[in-house]
């Protein structure tokens, strides 16, 4: 019976399971009547550290946005264990399309969702990679700060919660990625 069971947890879950789990979180939000996002914990750490004491911004009180930070270690931790103990070392199915396009610009994927020349140590050997995740970082920082949340935030949180800003920035956060997917990622790489 063991066995069965660590087999199940093993093998990759439906898809739905994350919808269903996402839906339960959410519900026990809502009725809490706490809101959800990443981004916020950047904020909290932030001004938990003392940064309030130089930046208004960071000044107001941490210890009610705790419970954040839960999540935000539980989701550290649950991709490490699902690194180290629940990898079935499946290879993903990735579209025939899509290997072709990332080819024609110079890509080998290899059936893999993480090509070693952009994701292996090695990259980071290269100034182009700094440059990318420094410039991506500072992005996606301004972004969220502008827009008053992240993609988690806006899509889960405030979808779940009919607010019209949170669609308008979802909607944002998708032309984006078209924009980034069709014309810069080919110029960038």
């Amino acid at each position: 019976m063991t066995n069965v069971f660590i087999e199940y947890l093993i093998e990759p879950w439906p898809w739905y399971t994350a919808g269903i789990m996402i839906t339960a979180v959410m519900a026990g939000l809502i009725f809490a009547g706490k809101s959800f996002g990443f981004s916020s914990n950047m904020r909290t750490i932030c001004a938990m550290g003392g940064a309030g004491k130089s930046i208004s911004f960071f000044d107001f009180d941490w210890k009610g946005q705790s419970w954040n930070l839960v999540f935000l270690i539980g989701s550290v931790l649950g991709g490490v264990i699902a690194m180290l103990l629940l990898n079935a070392d499946v290879t993903p199915a990735i579209s025939a399309q899509t290997i072709n396009d990332l080819s024609d610009i110079g890509i080998s994927v290899e059936n893999t969702l993480n090509p070693e020349f952009l994701f292996g140590m090695d990259a980071l050997s290269n100034p182009k990679t700094w440059a990318i995740l420094l410039g991506g970082g500072f992005l996606v920082g301004f972004g969220s700060r502008y827009a008053g949340g992240c993609t988690s935030g806006h899509a889960i949180s405030g979808l779940s919660n009919l607010q019209l800003p949170s669609l308008i920035a979802v909607v944002g956060f998708f032309i984006g990625g078209l924009i980034m997917t069709h014309f810069l990622f080919p110029i960038i790489f």
